[in-house]
Order: C-alpha cells, then structure tokens, then sequence
C-alpha cells in the first residue's frame, strides 16, 4: 500500500521535487526575489483597490445628511430623515414608512450620485458649447488663426501669429512673409 503511494507521488511530483532543490545560492535569491514580486503584484491588483473602495465608502456613509436618497444593502429606497451617531431613519414609500438602519447598512447615496452625475453632464455641455463657439468664430473670421515657429539667428523656436487676413495663402510661409507681416 505505501509502495502504491510512494509510485504515484513519485510519478506526479517527481519532477517537481527533483528540479525545486536548488544547485546555487543565485536561485534561491532569484525565487525570494520572485515570491517578493508575485506578492507587490497581487497587491497592486488586489488589495489596493478593495482598499480604496473600502475607504470611498467610508466617506460616503460619513458624509451622509437630510435629504438624501439612498439605498440600503438589502435594496429599500428612502430619504434620510433623521441622522444620529451610528444609525439613520430613512422614509419610504407613499404612506412615509419610517425605518431605523445603521450607516454601515447603506450601499448608495443615490443624491450624490446625481450631483455627480448632474455636474460631468454641465460639465461635458460647456465643452461642446467651447467647440462650438470655436467653430462659429473660425467661420466669421474665415480663415482660424494659424502659427508657425520661426528660427532667426538669434532666437529659438520662436512663436509667431499668422494674421489670416493679411497674410497670402501659399500653402506654405516663409521666414520673411512672417515678418512681412509683424512690421
């Protein structure tokens, strides 16, 4: 019975065993070394951002007041009624149900979430308003403002404005049509 299991340990894991003892010093710093890696890396991927979730959610339920629409782990919708040190009485419903919960039984602030979600929606109507705006004064203007870097002798990747008006439209601008136009 022992020679049975000797023969299958030895055939499933005789390599394994064989080729893990090490011939060196060098591979056994080299599998420290790996082992210290594997471990920074499930870190990184792992418990970092459970942490940081952890800690959003902290704030979220300390940040919470009146008002509020939220959502508890067992999925009741309600608005804050009352806030005390460790537990809150949210309303629910049309007859105003009132139910006493801790804080940590909160899953969501559904205002906040809202607000946020209100102030990337301003947010991204005052950029295609910018984008706009641009657009209507390149089409008025004519031509948008171009510019060219210009090497003098004694200055370096200087900047200069091309003026659309003044200036002719050759494809190209040369040094000495830039400061045509500049004098």
């Amino acid at each position: 019975m022992i020679n049975v299991y000797n023969l299958a340990v030895n055939l499933l894991f005789g390599s394994f065993l064989n080729s893990a003892t090490p011939t060196s010093s060098t591979s056994r710093y080299g599998s420290i070394i790996l082992m210290v890696a594997m471990f920074a890396g499930m870190y990184f991927l792992m418990i970092r951002p459970q942490k940081k979730k952890q800690k959003e959610e902290q704030e979220m339920r300390e940040t919470l007041q009146i008002g509020d629409e939220v959502t508890t782990i067992g999925g009741i919708i309600g608005k804050i009624v009352t806030v005390k040190d460790d537990s809150l009485i949210i309303e629910t419903g049309a007859d105003r149900t009132k139910f006493k919960v801790t804080r940590w039984s909160i899953q969501t602030n559904n205002t906040s979430n809202e607000r946020l979600e209100a102030e990337r929606k301003a947010a991204e109507e005052e950029k295609n308003a910018q984008k706009e705006q641009a657009a209507i004064d390149s089409a008025i203007n004519g031509k948008p403002k171009r510019t060219k870097r210009v090497k003098n002798k004694g200055e370096i990747g200087k900047i200069e404005e091309i003026n659309p008006s003044s200036a002719e439209d050759t494809g190209s601008t040369s040094v000495d049509d830039v400061k045509k136009n500049n004098e």
